[in-house]
């Protein structure tokens, strides 16, 4: 089996870029000299960047390696869209080890191409170096179109609060793949099932979820990048991306607009899905939450699921505090 040892450092660089997005309109020097030259029409660039450590947040027994791919690009996506944007270009970088088969890393470039397909992205550039564990980072950069960007802290008390987007299916994969569970998937195969590159808003399905629905949506997320710029055409005054769980990420838009937030549970079970707890708290849907002005119009596939009132940046559930597991923190304790 050929490994990264065995092509070397470029050998290896020119296998990837042959299997991802390099040109688009707005390239203008693309990867290949020093640094890549790109035009900004907006005269602004929305950046956000995000690491994946292997053993931390994917493990290959569990998932393929085009799923990382796809997943790396969308975690990231997902964050331009939550300021009402759409991503452009990115930047790849990766720590590999030398023993690694090059086919593994092909197969993480076909996955990354595609979620960037989907939505005209290209790769601008990054960097290959050797280390003992796969380490990715990947920094993306996004247009907002002329708008200003929406903001964690425009919540005004009476706003509706509204998720477009999953919640709670990742974490039930996950618990699943913990749990190891058999739903007639091999170790380390990915998710067959799995579709990247959403780019609509998804409603809950009225359908019961399946198993292998579950482990798709934790190992290979579909975020609803179009509902970013949706909301922001319709006037969303705040919104952020769901990464570390519903009840977390909507504690840090109710400190950054200095309001108190309250989730309806009857609101999140108005569909077959994952249990509550997992609504609530389970990370990695990339799900979108934002509030919006109390006679604002949704746009579609956004759904309310609470309102914003005074008080002093606290998040509840049905009026009472969660007593549940908080979210996920990457320094050992719950949000």
């Amino acid at each position: 089996m050929e490994t990264i040892d065995d092509v070397g450092e470029f050998g290896l660089i020119a296998r990837v870029q042959a299997r991802l997005p390099l040109t688009s309109p707005d390239t203008l020097v693309p990867a290949g000299d020093d640094a890549a030259v790109l035009a900004a029409p907006d005269g602004r660039l929305a950046v956000s960047s995000d690491v994946l450590l292997e053993g931390r947040h994917f493990r290959r027994d569990w998932s393929g390696p085009r799923d990382i791919g796809h997943k790396a690009a969308a975690q990231n996506f997902s964050d331009i869209a939550a300021m009402g944007g759409v991503p452009t270009s990115l930047l790849l970088s990766m720590v590999l080890p030398g023993d690694l088969p090059v086919a593994w890393v092909e197969e993480f470039a076909e996955g990354v191409a595609a979620e960037c397909a989907p939505l005209g992205v290209i790769v601008a550039g990054g960097d290959m170096v050797r280390g003992d564990l796969i380490t990715i980072s990947v920094t993306v950069l996004g247009t907002l179109e002329g708008r200003p960007p929406v903001l964690r802290s425009g919540a005004r008390p009476g706003d509706t609060v509204a998720v477009a987007g999953r919640l709670g299916w990742s974490a039930a994969g996950l618990e699943m793949l913990q749990s190891g569970e058999e739903i007639g998937r091999e170790p380390g195969d990915g998710a067959a099932q799995a579709k990247g590159g959403a780019t609509e808003a998804q409603p809950e399905d009225s359908s019961a979820p399946q198993p292998a629905d579950y482990l798709a949506a934790h190992l290979r997320p579909s975020p609803p990048y179009a509902a970013g710029p949706e909301a922001a055409r319709a006037g969303a005054t705040a919104m952020l991306d769901v990464s570390d769980g519903l009840l977390a990420d909507l504690r840090h838009l109710a400190v950054a607009s200095g309001v108190a937030v309250d989730v309806d549970s009857t609101r999140l079970a108005l569909a077959p899905g994952p249990r509550l707890d997992q609504m609530l708290t389970g990370g990695e849907d990339h799900a979108l939450v934002a509030t919006f002005a109390p006679d604002a119009a949704l746009p579609a596939g956004w759904r309310p699921i609470g309102t914003v009132h005074e008080g002093g940046a606290s998040v509840t559930v049905d009026g009472k505090p969660w007593n549940g597991p908080g979210g996920f923190s990457h320094f050992g304790h719950s949000e």
